[in-house]
């Protein structure tokens, strides 16, 4: 696990580039998509970057990390909708290239095997961009959920809900009770991690996340067990950080790491 404590601007820059390095070496790469306000930047980033100088996802697969049960297809905050107008849209990435689960489905125990065999049959993914809630959830694997769970049906904790108001007008009362979610044990087979968290709130997570214990209590933790996950935090998301200094050193020589 390599950790990097910058700021926002530089945290979507250094993600951007291993995105464009992937697309370099393979245009057809599978790139896992998360919402929240987190990864924003990265796709400000990467949509800047494909109009100033070309990078295209024409042939790039996107896989969502997880959808809201029972939203209206048209709602702004339908995570299908939300990637469209972040990311898909600005860039040359088809619609039949950009996946989700469907939190409409009349089976949704079915919807989620699906949703697990068309990322199985696209090869994987190669990229996943996370967040963290300040609970510790990613995708929508909340506190106690099983390492080894697939896309499954999640039910989202009065603290998410919480959290994710500010997307539905500060009014819990709107924001839905159950959704799809990539398991961690999905996540977890992506060839590389890249997981951004930004503020004071998402401290203690981050906390968890890099030096705690691995435990279904902080579900990120299980990130410890995998090869390859760059974690970019800022000043604010890092100031728990016990060894932070040696964090920042490591960083900063990486290129000496080959």
């Amino acid at each position: 696990m390599d950790v990097a404590i910058a700021p926002v601007a530089e945290l979507a820059s250094i993600a951007a580039d291993e995105i464009q390095k992937l697309l370099n070496r393979k245009p057809d790469a599978v790139i896992g998509l998360a919402t929240g306000s987190s990864p924003l930047p990265i796709y400000d980033e990467l949509a800047r970057r494909h109009k100033e100088d070309g990078l295209s996802f024409a042939k790039a697969q996107g896989f969502q990390l997880d959808e809201y049960v029972g939203i209206d297809v048209n709602h702004p905050e339908r995570y299908r909708n939300v990637i469209e107008k972040e990311i898909a849209s600005r860039v040359d990435w088809p619609a039949s290239q950009v996946h989700g689960p469907d939190g409409n489905a009349k089976d949704l125990s079915l919807a989620c095997a699906q949703y697990d065999a068309a990322i199985k049959a696209a090869g994987g993914v190669d990229l996943q961009i996370l967040g963290i809630g300040s609970d510790g959830h990613i995708a929508f694997n909340e506190p106690g959920t099983s390492f080894a769970s697939r896309t499954h049906v999640g039910v989202l904790t009065e603290q998410t809900r919480v959290d994710n108001a500010r997307f539905f007008d500060d009014d819990i009362s709107k924001v839905p009770t159950l959704c799809l979610t990539q398991g961690l044990g999905t996540i977890m087979e992506a060839r590389e991690l890249v997981l951004i968290a930004t503020g004071e709130n998402k401290a203690e997570a981050i906390r968890q996340l890099v030096e705690g214990a691995v435990s279904a209590r902080w579900p990120a933790t299980i990130i410890q067990h995998h090869p390859n996950a760059l974690i970019l935090v800022d000043e604010a998301a890092a100031s728990k950080l016990e060894l932070a200094d040696y964090y920042r050193e490591k960083w900063a020589k990486r290129d000496l790491l080959g």
